[in-house]
């Protein structure tokens, strides 16, 4: 059965949109089960609700720091517990270093790529 979400909904095309993800992305993560659509038109077609966006920004977020899909629905899980309590801190607590520590990372590599850029720039004078 179903499920009709409440309030405002849009079409995958304007979900794409709004968070620049291609459609084929958005395809996935709903045929993976990351990011199931709320519900379907009686032709098929997918249909989102706000939710869904937050969710998948979220997931966007989550990607360029390496997260597994499998680690990206636990953390999921653990953003959209309702319930806060010491288990879901503590599995929070275990995301957030494993963040730290890939955003540090991709600092490191910004910081190669400005030096790189700077190197190109004075050998094309621009």
């Amino acid at each position: 059965m179903p499920h009709h979400p409440r309030g405002r909904t849009m079409h995958i095309g304007e979900l794409a949109e709004r968070t620049g993800l291609s459609l084929r992305t958005i395809r996935h993560y709903d045929d993976v089960g990351l990011l199931p659509a709320s519900a379907r038109t009686e032709g098929g077609f997918r249909v989102f609700a706000e939710t869904d966006f937050d969710r998948l920004m979220h997931i966007k977020a989550m990607k360029p720091l390496g997260f597994s899909l499998e680690e990206i629905t636990e953390l999921l899980s653990v953003i959209e517990e309702a319930a806060p309590g010491a288990q879901r801190a503590e599995r929070a607590g275990h995301f957030l270093e494993r963040a730290r520590h890939e955003r540090e990372k991709l600092a490191r590599y910004l910081v190669q790529a400005d030096e790189l850029i700077i190197e190109l720039e004075s050998l094309t004078g621009r």
